[in-house]
């Protein structure tokens, strides 16, 4: 990996500036963001910011996106100022949010015609964990490629798993990973106010629970979070509730389209719901506790 591959980032936010300043350590980074202060944080990290998103994206070896959804991921590329008619032939967009399967079919058609692939990798592991290079990232893509977007991909992730060969194979793993995510994060903060309820020491509660059969990732994860959501400010957000309400809405219509019960995950997308409507939508996820639960019980 040399600095004469150029990888673009669109959207320098939580996720999008650690990214670019991991892969900034190796390659060349050019980077975009409406925000001026981002932007000042990315030059500041050795990343060529440009005035908007068809500038940063020109002489691109690979574009990496963090779009909310398909709509938006559409009119990144092919909207009134999309990038897609800037690539150079041979370029590849890495799509690193998920967006479900339903976008990806079009995507890879659209981009095609510009001679440019799509190498679908949704991503898990938050800001942190992008700096640090220890993502893990779930990939389907042409076998060539995934070549052309692996030195990027390689600096981001501590775990890379091919899990087809074709763009949409990724989106459709990252559906089932969200789906245990989503339900965790619920089962953790309803466990979380039952221990309240029951008038335990949450924090204590959460040591024992996490030295047991019930620990999970999620559950060490959130927890702390979770117990912090009562505080003045809530719990620094590193990933917002409405994101989950997105991301079960994906998986509820995997599911409904793939004529398969899902309770577990229905109950879990209407707590995230309810957040939302209740003002949420901005908190941290672990806030969803404040849904089961809407004061804490103990002293």
């Amino acid at each position: 990996m040399t600095s004469n591959y150029t990888v673009t980032v669109l959207g320098l936010g939580a996720m999008g500036l650690p990214m670019a300043t991991r892969m900034a350590s190796q390659l060349t980074v050019h980077g975009f963001d409406i925000a001026e202060p981002r932007l000042d944080l990315a030059a500041a990290a050795g990343i060529k910011t440009f005035a908007s998103a068809r500038e940063a994206s020109q002489d691109a070896d690979a574009l990496l996106l963090a779009v909310r959804n398909g709509e938006q991921l559409n009119d990144v590329l092919f909207g009134e100022n999309g990038v897609a008619s800037v690539l150079k032939p041979g370029a590849v967009v890495i799509l690193g949010s998920t967006v479900g399967t339903e976008a990806i079919p079009a995507t890879v058609e659209k981009l095609a015609a510009y001679g440019v692939e799509l190498v679908d990798a949704p991503l898990s592991g938050g800001p942190k964990r992008a700096g640090e290079g220890d993502l893990l990232i779930v990939v389907g893509a042409a076998p060539a490629a995934l070549e052309k977007a692996r030195p990027a991909l390689e600096l981001l992730a501590s775990t890379l798993s091919i899990v087809g060969d074709k763009p949409g194979d990724g989106q459709a793993l990252k559906t089932v990973n969200q789906l245990l995510c989503g339900v965790h994060i619920a089962a953790a903060a309803e466990a979380l106010a039952l221990a309240d309820a029951l008038g335990l020491d949450q924090e204590k509660t959460l040591a024992a629970l996490e030295a047991g059969a019930a620990g999970s990732f999620m559950l060490s994860n959130r927890g702390p979070r979770i117990l912090e959501a009562y505080t003045e400010d809530g719990a620094e957000v590193l990933s917002r509730l409405d994101i989950f309400v997105k991301d079960m809405g994906i998986v509820g219509k995997a599911t409904r389209a793939a004529g398969l019960a899902a309770p577990v995950a229905a109950a879990a997308e209407q707590l995230y719901l309810l957040g939302q409507a209740q003002g949420l939508a901005a908190a941290d996820d672990s806030a969803v506790i404040k849904v089961v639960a809407p004061a804490k019980r103990s002293k």
